[in-house]
């Protein structure tokens, strides 16, 4: 018999049992005698049962699923956060939607429609903007929401991020403790928050080192990629010599991969030449020609922690909202230490 055609009714038939012990074979399998559950789940394999998952989505109200919009599918870093978030999807028996937002307002708005129409039991969000008014409307509705590396004003939504003021720090505390005074920070649009705060970060560590502010370069990009890292490269190279940085501190790993590539295409020793701090540590800045000294993000366990929060925000009637920000820490390695 076809799965499609064999219903709950033909299991208990096949079994010799009522309707509802296979519904609580289903749904609370603790409430049936193990003798008994195992007849009835030898009678869905014999007959090839497959559960109507989307009947009982709609019985119930809502799909069996978190859903993350990332902001950027191309970076590595947030289909890792999107790992931390299906391990604890699976651990719920949930499963997981992934969208993909390119940066782009219009096509994140349309994400955001698309999953509300499919009520998903949660939203987490990279927003492009973490002050969207669409996201409060989502909320509104009813759709549990919880903003993902992004940090917002105020107490309405559960927020997971990472400390990036202490994340440019430690980039920046680096290299002056490897004895560098002319240092590039490469990274942009400045406008994005996270560029923002690990600028401010290394400003701090520059200002508290008593170096003066001329002397760490700011080279904003137009996009966080390995493109605009070696466009990066470009720039940097064409600096007069007497004020081109023997060190650059990047917004993120995939700029400091493209201002390695370009670097050593020019024939610069990496770090004698030019030293190179990354940001997020991805799988490969370790595994680069030159292995990339990064700052770490936790990613798999802020998606965990976020999908935890969203998961206790619709079951849990005395939630409450947290902020919650993790802290980074310095990896390093070749492209500082060699």
């Amino acid at each position: 018999m076809a799965s499609m055609t064999v219903s709950m009714k033909d299991v208990a038939t096949a079994a010799g049992v009522s309707l509802g012990t296979v519904s609580n074979v289903l749904n609370r399998p603790d409430r049936v005698s193990p003798g008994t559950r195992e007849k009835v789940e030898q009678a869905m394999a014999a007959l090839g049962f497959v559960r109507n998952e989307s009947a009982r989505s709609l019985r119930a109200g809502r799909t069996r699923a978190l859903a993350y919009v990332m902001l950027d599918a191309g970076n590595p870093y947030f289909t890792d956060v999107a790992r931390g978030i299906e391990s604890a999807a699976e651990a719920a028996g949930l499963s997981l939607f992934l969208s993909n937002s390119d940066s782009r307002v219009e096509r994140e708005k349309r994400h955001l429609e698309h999953l509300e129409q499919q009520r998903v039991q949660g939203v987490l969000i990279t927003p492009v903007v973490p002050d969207s008014a669409l996201l409060d409307v989502i909320a509104a509705r009813g759709t549990p929401l919880v903003i993902v590396d992004r940090i917002r004003e105020g107490d309405q939504f559960c927020s997971v991020a990472v400390d990036d003021l202490l994340g440019g720090r430690l980039a920046v505390e680096h290299l002056i403790d490897r004895g560098h005074r002319r240092v590039a920070f490469v990274g942009g649009p400045l406008s994005i928050g996270q560029v923002g705060d690990r600028l401010t970060g290394a400003r701090a560590a520059w200002q508290d080192a008593g170096l003066v502010d001329e002397d760490l370069t700011v080279l904003s990009t137009d996009a966080l990629t390995v493109a605009a890292g070696r466009s990066a490269g470009e720039r940097l190279a064409g600096l007069p010599a007497r004020r081109r940085p023997t060190a650059a501190f990047c917004a993120n790993d995939l700029l400091a991969l493209g201002l390695l590539q370009q670097a050593t295409s020019a024939g610069l020793r990496i770090p004698h030449d030019l030293a190179i701090v990354g940001y997020d540590d991805i799988e490969f800045a370790a595994a680069a020609a030159v292995p990339l000294t990064s700052v770490r993000q936790p990613r798999q366990e802020l998606g965990r922690a976020a999908a935890e929060l969203v998961l206790d925000e619709g079951d849990n009637p005395a939630h409450r909202h947290q902020q919650v920000v993790f802290t980074p820490e310095l990896v390093a390695r070749s492209s500082t230490l060699g």
